[in-house]
């Protein structure tokens, strides 16, 4: 696919996109298909030749529609919010095209300083503590993948910094002797993702009693830990 080509596709994928978006009322939320009912509509093996772009996107209507869930459908309240517009879409299509991976400030500098710069917007809408900003030069937010993931690197940053902070005053203690007596607490109706998170750090984890609210109160946290 040279530049031209390119510019033909995309203005179509655009339209395509559009009228998803238009249209999608028209569509189940949920799909009626049974585990495994992809491979009988798609290859075993990857095709040796490219196939026309015409035949990708009967494809993608003929195989890949009919198992979609579609988040962006009004009907749609599982889970969480789903997050997505015509501007987000339209800055995907930037990013893609830049394509680089900012995994460190030299690797694409404009990637790490947006990402502090952005996350501090979001830490002041919300009301953070200025310690919690990478403008007060110890704190800052980090982008994970899913909430899930945010859970268990907070998680194991806490784990770090218990550990390094009780070796200042117990410096020949192992590290296996600390983790043994760490405890993480979180209330009994916390996501799942909680509870993993303490079986990949090593962390025992007490589920706390909630009130009539359902919210779990700084003063049962406080009981737990002394």
């Amino acid at each position: 696919m040279d530049a031209e080509a390119f510019r033909k596709r995309g203005r179509e994928v655009v339209d395509y996109i559009a009228d998803y978006m238009t249209n999608i009322r028209t569509r189940r939320v949920t799909p009626e298909v049974e585990p495994g009912y992809i491979r009988k509509l798609l290859p075993a093996t990857a095709p040796k030749k490219a196939e026309e772009w015409e035949q990708v996107m009967k494809d993608i209507e003929m195989a890949l529609m009919p198992g979609i869930t579609h988040w962006q459908h009004p009907n749609f309240h599982a889970y969480f919010p789903a997050g997505n517009s015509y501007p987000s879409i339209l800055g995907d299509m930037l990013s893609d095209a830049i394509g680089c991976i900012g995994f460190s400030w030299a690797a694409s500098p404009a990637c790490t300083e947006l990402e502090t710069l952005m996350l501090d917007w979001v830490g002041k809408m919300i009301g953070l503590p200025k310690q919690f900003l990478h403008t007060s030069g110890k704190g800052g937010g980090v982008i994970q993948g899913s909430a899930s993931e945010s859970v268990l690197v907070a998680l194991l940053s806490a784990r770090h910094h218990t550990i390094k902070l009780l070796k200042q005053s117990q410096p020949y203690i192992e590290d296996y002797q600390i983790l043994s007596r760490l405890v993480g607490y979180c209330s009994k109706l916390a996501h799942s993702c909680v509870e993993k998170a303490g079986i990949i750090g090593f962390v025992k984890m007490r589920h706390l009693d909630v009130d009539t609210k359902f919210a779990l109160r700084g003063y049962v946290l406080e009981d737990a830990i002394e």
